[in-house]
């Protein structure tokens, strides 16, 4: 005992914080065995022990983060017993969820909490413990100067990026375990495929939210936004063996580690586009993805083209470039749906794979008429009423725009045939580019007069565009086949 005491009193305040974090992931182990309502109390009690925390006590000291006060409040709140609130607080509102649910007749499954406890306690402390390790070696160089690896500060992604692969791995398996822990123990009818495949989905949706920048606790939105998708994905009941769903989240994590390192895409992107593409390959296949990543590297590629003057006229894309989670679901969340509907309503394929063609011929035609558009020598105009327009506004087009639009357009439509996904060449064709143009053209008159007056941003203009290309090709397909 003695020397569990010693080793506790040298260990660093953060490994201790980040294992009393963790060791809050254990009481969803009890969920079979006790009844909602004292799970409920025992989260309560904690709460209230919590918020009662004598400042002399040896646990307000442990979970104190005095480096890390919020000094704009009249009554500063040290952030580390905020955190350590917010969690708590968290889980009693998802197990108060689970009993209102039930009385509506709604089943929020209680292995879907567990799991998403699992991935924001062991998943986010296995993270952050890493992430304190790597600043302590980064600073330790830094001190020893050694100019060509200086340490750079809290922001630098030399320890972000691992972090957050640490955060998927380790909220991958605790989820699994405790879901499993609890389906096993509670008799429920799901199988351990089920369990897996929807660990897999929260886990990436929380590392996601971990690494998005937010005045929003971490603790608040890993465990609700992990929660919410794998209790959607759960309702579904469609699920996929293991190791199906083991390659498609390699195979998405190589192809955004690779996009990620080519700078096209930041954390929060690569982590981003793994969601999509393990949805995507899951719910339809392989092929599905590969035309998605298309637009993304024809995007990346062009968004360099030209950059230097694009920037000197205001209107490059900033960082450098470089997509962000915000440019990801934008411009594919109408592309996920429709792969999800594919694996859910194989009656509809040929209608959902040529609505498909045109969700991603939108995002890939407007895209490069934006990057290459912006470039001409022409002056553009605005789309509305042909009036001359500043390069970059919203909703001014050129005819080089409108040429790299059918371009980008065209090449989705020739990878599908190449593939065999098209049977009628020409339909393919046809279908895909006028979806493909049609919905760019919606996207610029968006951009003319919903985001120039501030109603819906660059992101809006997208998600909506990309949405009017699919309903474009699905409605030519009907009309046309």
């Amino acid at each position: 005992m003695n020397k569990i005491q010693s080793i506790i009193k040298e260990m660093n305040p953060m490994y201790i914080r980040c294992l009393l974090h963790a060791s809050l992931g254990l009481t969803c182990l009890l969920y079979p065995f006790l009844p909602l309502g004292i799970l409920v109390l025992i989260m309560f009690f904690m709460l209230m022990v919590l918020r009662r925390l004598s400042i002399r006590s040896k646990l307000y000291q442990i979970l104190s983060n005095k480096d890390n006060t919020d000094n704009k409040l009249k009554k500063p709140v040290d952030k580390g017993l905020r955190s350590a609130n917010n969690l708590v607080l968290s889980i009693l509102l998802l197990l108060l969820f689970n009993y209102g649910f039930r009385l509506e007749g709604v089943i929020f499954p209680i292995y879907v909490i567990g799991g998403a406890v699992a991935i924001s306690t062991f998943g986010s402390a296995s993270a952050n413990a890493f992430k304190h390790w790597k600043q302590t070696q980064l600073k330790c160089l830094a001190r020893l100067d050694y100019p060509e690896k200086r340490y750079k500060g809290e922001d630098s992604d030399v320890f972000h990026l691992p972090s957050s692969l640490v955060m998927l791995l380790v909220g991958i398996v605790s989820a699994f375990l405790a879901g499993a822990w609890i389906i096993h123990w509670m008799g429920i009818d799901v199988s351990y495929d089920m369990i897996f495949f929807i660990a897999v989905i929260g886990s990436v949706t929380g590392a996601l939210f971990e690494s998005i920048p937010s005045r929003v606790d971490d603790n608040i939105s890993i465990l609700f936004g992990s929660s919410m998708v794998m209790w959607l994905f759960a309702s579904f009941g469609y699920t996929v063996p293991p190791a199906h769903m083991f390659f498609a989240l390699l195979f998405s994590l190589l192809l955004g580690y690779l996009a990620y390192r080519a700078r096209i895409a930041d954390i929060s992107a690569l982590l981003g586009a793994s969601i999509l593409g393990v949805l995507i390959i899951v719910f339809a296949d392989i092929f599905w993805f590969l035309l998605l990543l298309t637009f993304f590297i024809l995007g990346g590629g062009f968004t360099k083209y030209k950059y230097a003057y694009k920037a000197s006229i205001g209107i490059a894309e900033a960082k450098g470039g470089m997509r962000s989670y915000e440019n990801v679901f934008s411009n594919s969340m109408a592309a996920l749906v429709l792969a999800i509907a594919h694996g859910i309503y194989p009656q509809y394929s040929e209608l959902i794979m040529y609505s498909y063609l045109g969700t991603v011929a939108t995002a890939t035609g407007d895209t490069l008429a934006s990057e290459i558009g912006t470039t001409s020598k022409e002056r553009p105009r605005m789309i509305t009423n042909f009036k001359p327009a500043k390069p970059g506004r919203d909703g001014a087009v050129t005819i080089l725009g409108e040429l790299a639009c059918i371009f980008g357009s065209l090449v989705i439509a020739v990878l599908a045939i190449l593939f065999g996904r098209v049977e009628n060449i020409y339909l393919g064709l046809l279908v895909t580019t006028l979806g493909g143009f049609i919905g760019t053209n919606i996207d610029s008159l968006l951009g003319a007069t919903l985001q120039n007056r501030g109603i819906l941003s660059n992101s809006g203009v997208n998600f909506y565009a990309t949405f009017a290309g699919a309903v474009v090709s699905g409605l030519l397909f009907l009309l046309l086949s």
